[in-house]
């Protein structure tokens, strides 16, 4: 219990910062990670567990590719990391891996029924985190959109397998993940400025 309540509070804390564009929501995504591991180990919800795995490995991608960003001046007029709307092509990409990698994890998790309870719920999750994490690696304002669409899923799984603290750290991530769709996409709109000091 305790491994879900700090590991989601600091999961809220780097959701705030990603609304913020702020570096460190990444080093925060990473040890929030580390930390629900432990949570849904002891749940027993093998997904979950490979999702923080991913959440970990792909914060550190993410931490890498906006550091990258900052030296080479990709921001906003306030010093932050400029976002955009994906392409068609992106949007393509994100959508199809997500459609093909729940069909794979969820047949995983259904051949494997001992790696979890729910294997299409769990895939679900596990898959739309990473287009998630991915699309916000990338400055997509499409992330927000792939949040809320793992939140529609998330939300009941976690009060089903007795995880409350998800359950209302999920209520709370919808509300934020509304507001912070609105601050990236009107943010999108605002020109990229060459040269800003990181």
């Amino acid at each position: 219990m305790w491994s879900d309540m700090i590991g989601n509070t600091i999961g809220l804390v780097a959701l705030a910062l990603g609304w913020r564009r702020s570096i460190l929501t990444w080093p925060a995504q990473l040890l929030s990670g580390l930390i629900l591991v432990g949570a849904y180990a002891s749940a027993h919800l093998a997904g979950g567990v490979g999702k923080q795995l991913l959440v970990i490995g792909v914060a550190g991608w993410g931490w890498w590719q906006w550091n990258r960003w900052k030296r080479q001046s990709v921001l906003s007029g306030d010093g932050s990391i400029a976002v955009r709307f994906a392409t068609w092509k992106e949007r393509g990409l994100l959508a199809g891996g997500a459609v093909l990698g729940t069909l794979a994890v969820g047949g995983l998790f259904t051949l494997y029924p001992s790696l979890s309870w729910s294997p299409w719920a769990d895939a679900y999750i596990f898959v739309g985190t990473l287009v998630a994490m991915v699309a916000q690696a990338r400055g997509l304002v499409e992330f927000w959109f792939a949040w809320l669409l793992v939140d529609l899923v998330g939300v009941p799984l976690a009060f089903s397998s007795g995880l409350a603290f998800s359950g209302l750290v999920y209520v709370v991530y919808f509300a934020l993940v509304l507001w912070g769709m609105r601050d990236w996409w009107l943010r999108s709109r605002t020109p990229v400025l060459e040269g800003v000091p990181a």
